[in-house]
């Protein structure tokens, strides 16, 4: 179900959005447009006072079919911004500015190649402009944001076609870990997306962790982001499996278990916290026993 959005266009060129939900996070979030970081959608905090002195990790995100729409995946977004992350999706919100055409790729890549290759309406590049409109709104003078972000907690993730896009992105020597959704690499001569880049050789650029996050035997991308896993030796990896098919939990209220287990993630990778790492690691995490999922791990301390 989709519901309308409230959007208002501020005196600053910003404009916000009060969504339906929130977060369940410390932080109640929104997220809003903002005319110095065009064709981008930031989900934060709304109330930054309340941070007092926690900084903002950076978590930029590929649309599901890369598509336009950084309003799509909202609820998973919302909810890791809540707990404590800037977190940026390629696009815009519809009906807030003029839309670009819509994408023709499928928010659902098989391991087949179609006739045809799919376009896309949202290039790679717009993960690192996040990450560089971040990076630099740390520092800016009169930025809200300003002391806010910890520039050096960076990690890039996204759905379906959006993975692709994170893969790409996690080459970039910032991002400390990557979290790959119902998503893999296609196998070599199979990828059908025009301007994505799918290459099983990236996974050897990997240099930070990865987790990736599947939909069970029913997700098409199953045995793309299964088999990315197996080839991963570098580098510590996870694998969950959440039996929802290809279209995750995204817009489940709060984003559904799958924003849980990115959170912990996130808490443990970028953050350090230990409650969260005890989500993953060792024979009684909390993942190794939960019946919603199942976990596989490899390269763990």
């Amino acid at each position: 179900m989709r519901f309308p959005l409230a959007v208002a266009l501020l005196a600053s060129g910003t404009v916000a959005a009060q969504p339906p939900e929130r977060g369940t996070g410390r932080y109640p979030a929104l997220f809003e447009e903002r005319a110095d970081l065009p064709d981008h959608v930031v989900y934060r905090p709304a109330d930054l006072t309340q941070l007092k002195g926690e900084r903002l990790g950076i978590y930029v995100w590929g649309n599901g079919g890369c598509s336009a729409d950084g309003t799509s995946s909202r609820n998973h977004l919302l909810e890791i911004a809540s707990h404590g992350y800037l977190v940026i999706a390629a696009g815009r919100i519809p009906g807030a500015t003029p839309a670009p055409p819509p994408a023709t790729a499928s928010a659902a890549p098989s391991t087949t190649t179609p006739a045809a290759r799919l376009a896309v309406a949202t290039p790679t590049r717009l993960l690192a402009d996040a990450i560089d409109w971040a990076q630099r709104e740390n520092g800016r003078t009169g930025s809200p944001l300003r002391g806010h972000i910890a520039v050096d907690q960076v990690a890039a993730s996204g759905w379906s076609c959006g993975g692709l896009q994170a893969l790409a992105t996690a080459q970039d020597p910032r991002v400390r870990t990557a979290i790959i959704m119902n998503s893999g690499f296609f196998p070599d001569g199979a990828n059908p997306i025009a301007g994505i880049v799918s290459d099983k050789a990236l996974l050897a650029g990997l240099h930070g962790p990865v987790l990736y996050v599947l939909g069970g035997p029913t997700d098409i991308a199953a045995a793309n982001g299964t088999d990315d896993f197996r080839r991963i030796d570098r580098v510590p990896a996870a694998l969950v499996n959440i039996p929802v098919g290809h279209g995750g939990t995204y817009m489940q209220p709060h984003g559904g278990v799958g924003a849980i287990v990115a959170t912990n993630w996130l808490d443990w990778q970028l953050k350090g916290k230990t409650a969260a790492k005890a989500a993953f690691v060792g024979r009684n995490c909390r993942f190794c026993h939960d019946p919603r999922l199942t976990l596989a791990r490899k390269n763990f301390n």
